[in-house]
């Protein structure tokens, strides 16, 4: 199958919304975000979820799964959210 790229496009990357893995915060509802950052503790989301510090909520992952975690701060960034270390989150995070 021939692929014709556009001028100037070659050797592109992924728009910048494909590059943060798109995932769900479940809070209240189902609301979308990006995940920028992850470790076996924490996440920092781009999200316009409206979150509060301390608030309980469910990170859904499409391949990772669910892990349940609290809105640990609200930064210029994005939302940080807290899960409690352990073999399944960094399971999660991997």
């Amino acid at each position: 199958m021939l692929v014709r790229m556009k001028k100037g496009n070659h050797g592109a990357m992924a728009s910048p919304w494909r590059r943060r893995r798109p995932c769900l915060i479940l809070a209240g509802g189902t609301h979308s975000a990006a995940l920028l950052q992850i470790s076996g503790q924490d996440a920092l989301l781009e999200t316009s979820a409206p979150l509060s510090l301390g608030a309980e909520v469910t990170l859904v992952h499409p391949e990772a799964g669910r892990i349940a975690a609290c809105v640990d701060a609200l930064t210029s960034q994005g939302v940080r959210i807290r899960f409690s270390l352990s073999s399944a989150s960094v399971a999660f995070a991997l």
